[in-house]
């Protein structure tokens, strides 16, 4: 069960990076989706901090490097040491050549991203995201988004690449004390499978894959990740919006509108959570930790209000009995570990 307390529920894993249960996800912070001011960023990443909040993840792809700027100007301020921060290589910013809409979710004009997974990539890419953060160094290096359903008939370069350049890259980074731990940042279970027998990695950051939604693509990852001893952090536990609200399902799943039948299911969960009294937004932060590769839970934070309800829901004592009911509707598959 994880502890009451944001700040001291660390858990080992990482060698070196002391982990803490919860993490804040920096993206809603480059305006994904809808606009965040300054001052609303600000303060959430605040309000974080002041609930206990240690570990802070971000890319320079979320807002074409405005939630890094974002981020560095508030953790700036903190002492170094207090915190774990992560960010990813992989894309490289540019100025857009026309102010036009982003085509990548984020609500940010002037600014592109650009997939780059060569050496010297990586290492402009590291250096741009100091300078944004304003720190000299990284805690955790993950490369961000390689895999068949991003890349699609180049997946093979790309991961060839990834793995003659980009990661031994990131491994020489690490040597230099630019970085204490690396690993890949993905939506896709496949590439984390193939990517761990073949490179030694600290952790991977795998999103909505593992989640009170649906375990089956990312229960093998996690299981795999025991044997290679590499550290999971679970992010979008809420699958994209789906399962963040109160009392019903949201409109948004993996990133696009949610089908008729990713619906229902979350219906389902949604009336055995409240049958116990308890928000479906606990139950998908807390489920995730129950397996013994799961490092963190990272979710989505863009106001004070929703790192206040994040908190809350970690602080939230759930019933044995709701995880057996989830269980009883085949809903939770039987093999899954609960908290």
């Amino acid at each position: 069960m994880p502890s009451n307390n944001a700040a001291a529920s660390a858990r080992p894993g990482l060698v070196g990076v002391e982990l803490p249960a919860l993490g804040f996800g920096a993206a809603p912070l480059g305006n994904l989706y809808t606009s965040v001011t300054d001052s609303q960023a600000f303060a959430a990443v605040q309000r974080g901090w002041d609930l206990g909040v240690r570990y802070f993840d971000t890319a320079p792809f979320y807002g074409y490097g405005l939630s890094e700027e974002r981020l560095g100007r508030v953790l700036s301020g903190m002492e170094r040491d207090s915190f774990v921060l992560s960010t990813k290589v992989g894309r490289h910013i540019d100025d857009a050549p026309v102010m036009q809409p982003s085509a990548d979710g984020f609500a940010v004009q002037g600014r592109r991203a650009v997939f780059d997974y060569s050496r010297e990539g990586v290492r402009r890419s590291v250096e741009s995201s100091l300078t944004r953060l304003k720190t000299d160094r990284i805690d955790i290096l993950l490369l961000h988004d390689i895999g068949a359903q991003t890349h699609g008939a180049r997946h093979a370069q790309v991961l060839r690449q990834a793995l003659e350049e980009a990661l031994p890259q990131m491994a020489r980074l690490k040597a230099e004390g630019v970085c204490r731990a690396i690993g890949i940042g993905v939506n896709e279970m496949d590439v984390c499978l193939e990517v761990m027998p073949v490179f030694p990695l600290d952790c991977i950051m795998l999103a909505g894959r593992y989640t009170l939604l649906e375990q089956s693509a990312g229960l093998a990852v996690l299981d795999a990740a025991v044997r290679h001893r590499v550290s999971v952090i679970v992010a979008a536990p809420y699958n994209s919006g789906l399962l963040s609200a109160a009392h019903a399902p949201g409109d948004t799943y993996n990133y696009g509108s949610v089908d008729t039948a990713t619906r229902m299911r979350a219906e389902r969960i949604y009336a055995i959570c409240e049958g116990f009294g308890i928000e479906v937004g606990a139950a998908a932060l807390q489920f995730p930790l129950a397996h013994r590769a799961a490092a963190c839970v990272v979710a989505g934070m863009r106001s004070t209000a929703e790192v206040e309800s994040a908190v809350e829901r970690m602080r939230t004592p759930i019933p044995p009995a709701l995880w057996r009911a989830l269980r009883d509707a085949q809903l939770l598959l039987p093999e899954v570990p609960t908290p």
